[in-house]
């Protein structure tokens, strides 16, 4: 007999997090973003104490998880950032996004939300509602573009 794992979202702020939850989404972080990615760069940067952080954990799995920043910290606008998944292709990386743009939305009042995308992972991003608004640029020797979120429905 097989189980069916559930999924749950977790969400709070810098201040709400356990040592050992913030010891796991940073090791996360550090194995996609440093280590899969073979980028050196410095992860902890002074945003997370302002931002809302979002995971989703499957039978105590962090499966995704994100961040969302308030304007004038990461970027000039509300931004997200920190996006992982560390199980492709099953719809995570979506429902984090969604995820991350409501709390965008709730906390923040975002009206627009700026990212700092890997430009490989352009139509991920469109498919929740962003759209490219620069120019490819290098950042920590990775093509990005920056692209906008906004808000159609108020």
């Amino acid at each position: 007999m097989v189980l069916e794992q559930e999924l749950v979202l977790h969400k709070k702020s810098f201040q709400e997090l356990t040592v050992d939850e913030l010891y796991e989404l940073l090791r996360v972080r550090s194995e996609v973003f440093v280590v899969e990615q073979n980028c050196v760069y410095q992860d902890m940067d002074g945003d997370d104490q302002k931002s809302i952080h979002l995971w989703l954990t499957m039978a105590g799995k962090v499966v995704a998880l994100a961040r969302v920043c308030p304007a004038g910290t990461h970027m000039k606008e509300i931004s997200i950032g920190r996006v992982i998944t560390t199980e492709r292709g099953k719809g995570y990386g979506k429902q984090i996004m969604l995820h991350a743009i409501d709390v965008a939305r709730e906390h923040f009042g975002a009206k627009l939300i700026d990212i700092e995308a890997q430009e490989y992972a352009k139509g991920f991003y469109e498919s929740v509602g962003f759209q490219q608004s620069s120019d490819t640029f290098m950042l920590d020797d990775i093509p990005h573009i920056k692209m906008t979120w906004k808000n159609l429905t108020d």
